[in-house]
């Protein structure tokens, strides 16, 4: 039986969702969650892994580019523990500086107009961040 992970790219307006479903499969992007309250977004979250039986979630950790936690990442500890709560799975991070700027390069790279892009930027960066964290889990298997 194959693992099922969702990875989350949590912006301040939308979410972005990425899954792999196992195997040696990379992350596809999945969708896009307004993000109206904080309930509501992990409740979608919740209905999301259920649909797909997800075991896993992978939330993307806003360190600074030093390195360093800053303010949101204090605000993402919270967003965090509150889906922690709310799944009854494993909810873990992965480092997620730069994938939005990866996310956007690979858009630009593929030719997609400006509005396509602007659609899709949080659900590539779910990619970034959920494909990042399998190749370093893969490398330590």
């Amino acid at each position: 039986m194959s693992v099922v992970v969702l990875g989350l790219d949590v912006g301040t307006v939308r979410i972005g969702v990425a899954i792999s479903e196992g195997g040696d499969l990379p992350a596809m992007p999945l969708a896009t969650i307004e993000q109206p309250s904080r309930a509501k977004a992990i409740g979608e979250i919740i209905r999301m892994a259920a649909e797909r039986r997800a075991t896993t979630l992978v939330v993307g950790y806003p360190l600074t580019l030093a390195g360093e936690r800053g303010p949101a990442a204090t605000k993402m500890d919270a967003f965090i523990a509150d889906l922690r709560k709310a799944f009854d799975g494993e909810v873990t991070t992965a480092d997620e500086r730069l994938t939005s700027a990866a996310a956007s390069k690979r858009m630009r790279d593929s030719g997609l107009s400006g509005s396509k892009r602007r659609r899709l930027v949080d659900r590539i960066a779910a990619v970034e961040i959920l494909d990042g964290w399998l190749a370093r889990r893969k490398g330590h298997s």
